[in-house]
C-alpha cells in the first residue's frame, strides 16, 4: 500500500516514468546490499570525521546507510507503507549524527553521496537489466526525483539541528548543576569535583580565577564573550550566565591573574570582579563569594582583583559600618558648607596619596604648600584628629573611602 505522498502525481511526471521507476526500484531493492556496500566505502573514504569522531563500527554505520538506501529506493518506486513517514530514516539519521558529533556539512555530504549512489543505480539497472529500455523514462523523472532525496534531505537538517539543540540545553543544564555544586562548596568532594571538571572543561587543580560580574538589571550585559576573549590568548575558562551575575571560572596554568584580566578586558562593559588564586575546585565557593565583593568596590565599570582593593572590600563588606566610620573620622566637618567639605576633603585625600607631603600634595591641587598646611590644620581642629598619629591617618584614609563611595553612589541616583 502506498501513499500519493510516496509516488509523483499525474502532471509531475508521464505516467510511463512512473512505470519505469517501479520496474527499476523493485529490482534495486533485491541488489540493496551491493549498493550499501558501496555507498560505506564512498562516505568513509570522503569523510574521514566520521572515523576520527569514532562514529559507529563500520557495520552499524553500514545498516544505518542501507536503511536510508532502502527508504529512498521504495520513496521513488511508490513502496512506502501506508502509515510510514517516507523520511522517517533521515530524521533518524540526523538525530543519531548529531549525539554522535558529525558536523552537519559532513552528515549532507553522506546523504548527497547515498542520493548519487541511488540514481546511478536507476541508471545502472535499466541499462544492465534492461538494456537501456528506461533511460528516456528517467530524465524525464530526475527532477521529481531529486525532489524526493531533497525532501529527505531537509528532514535530515532539522533533526540534526533539533537534537542539537536539545544536547546543547542539556550539556548547559550540566554546566549550571556542576556551577551550583562548586558554588554550594560541593567540589570538596573529589568525586563531584572529577566530575565537575570534566563537564566544565576545566583542570581539578592548578591556579584558577573565579570572576563574577553582577547583573543589575535584566538588560545588562557586563561581559561581552569572555570565553572568546580569554581563549584569543590561550586561557581555558567556562561561563555560566545566571539571573543575578555571569560567574566565570579561569585557568592561569603558568599565566598570572594580571595576564589573565588584562586579556579579559575588552570583553568589559560593566562591574567585574575577581578573586584571589585558588588550586582547587573545592575552593571555588569562598572564592566566589569574593569575587563578588571586588566587583562591588568598583563604582564605575572595570575589573578589580580583590587582593588590589582589600581596603574597599572591608568597607562595602560591612555596610552596616561604613556611615559610622565616615562620621568617627571626619565628625564636624561632614557638616560644613559643601564647597568647604569638598575642598578640605580633596587636600586630605592629596596629602594621604602623597605620603603626607603638603609640597607635593600642593603641586598637585595647584596652590601653593602654606595653602594645603592651612588646610590640614582646619582638617584637624574640626575632626579633632592628627596626621601624625598613625591611627587617625588610617581612620582618614577608610573614611574617605567611605565618603567618596557613598558621594559616588547619590550622584548616581540623582535624575
Amino acid at each position: 500500500m502506498t501513499t500519493a505522498a510516496d509516488h509523483p502525481a499525474d502532471g509531475e511526471v508521464s505516467s510511463s516514468a512512473r512505470t519505469a521507476l517501479r520496474v527499476l526500484t523493485t529490482a534495486m531493492l533485491e541488489d540493496l546490499d551491493a549498493l550499501a556496500d558501496r555507498l560505506t566505502l564512498m562516505v568513509l573514504r570522503a569523510e574521514p570525521s566520521y572515523a576520527e569522531l569514532g562514529v559507529s563500527a563500520p557495520d552499524a554505520l553500514r545498516e544505518n546507510l542501507r536503511a536510508n538506501l532502502e527508504r529512498g529506493v521504495q520513496s521513488l518506486g511508490g513502496f512506502i507503507p501506508d502509515g510510514v513517514d517516507p523520511n522517517d530514516t533521515s530524521r533518524d539519521t540526523g538525530r543519531k549524527r548529531a549525539r554522535e558529533g558529525v558536523p552537519l556539512e559532513a552528515v549532507l555530504h553522506a546523504y548527497r553521496l547515498g542520493g548519487q549512489v541511488i540514481w546511478e543505480g536507476l541508471l545502472s539497472t535499466s541499462r544492465d537489466r534492461f538494456r537501456g529500455r528506461y533511460d528516456r523514462e528517467l530524465l524525464d523523472a530526475s527532477g521529481w526525483g531529486w525532489r524526493v532525496i531533497d525532501a529527505g534531505s531537509a528532514a535530515l537538517v532539522d533533526a540534526y539541528r533539533l537534537e542539537e539543540s536539545r544536547l546543547r540545553s542539556q550539556e548547559l543544564s550540566r554546566r549550571h548543576a556542576f556551577l551550583a555544586a562548586l558554588l554550594d562548596g560541593r567540589g570538596k568532594d573529589s568525586v563531584v569535583a572529577q566530575e565537575a571538571a570534566t563537564v566544565l572543561g576545566l583542570p581539578t587543580c592548578g591556579p584558577m580565577l573565579c570572576v563574577v560580574a553582577p547583573v543589575e538589571n535584566p538588560t545588562d550585559e557586563p561581559l561581552r564573550s569572555p570565553r572568546d576573549t580569554l581563549a584569543a590568548d590561550g586561557f581555558v575558562s567556562s561561563w555560566h550566565v545566571r539571573p543575578s551575575d555571569i560567574v566565570g571560572l579561569v585557568a592561569l596554568a603558568d599565566r598570572s591573574p594580571a595576564d589573565a584580566l588584562d586579556t579579559l578586558r575588552p570583553a568589559v562593559a560593566g562591574r567585574v570582579g575577581a578573586s584571589p588564586v585558588i588550586t582547587t575546585l573545592g575552593q571555588v565557593g569562598e572564592a566566589y563569594t569574593l569575587a563578588r565583593t571586588a566587583a562591588r568596590t568598583l563604582r564605575t565599570p572595570g575589573v578589580a582583583f580583590l587582593d588590589d582593593h582589600l581596603p574597599e572590600a572591608l568597607l562595602v563588606g560591612s555596610p552596616e559600618l561604613t556611615g559610622r566610620l565616615a562620621q568617627v573620622a571626619f565628625g564636624d566637618l561632614l557638616r560644613l558648607p559643601d564647597h568647604e567639605r569638598e575642598t578640605l576633603l580633596t587636600t586630605l585625600g592629596a596629602v594621604i596619596d602623597h605620603s603626607g607631603s603638603p609640597t607635593r600634595a600642593a603641586q598637585q591641587l595647584y596652590c601653593h604648600r602654606n595653602t594645603v598646611i592651612y588646610r590640614l590644620q582646619r582638617i584637624e581642629s574640626v575632626t579633632g584628629r592628627s596626621m601624625s598619629n598613625a591611627r587617625d591617618r588610617l581612620l582618614f584614609t577608610l573614611g574617605l573611602l567611605t565618603v567618596r563611595r557613598r558621594d559616588t553612589k547619590d550622584t548616581a541616583l540623582r535624575p
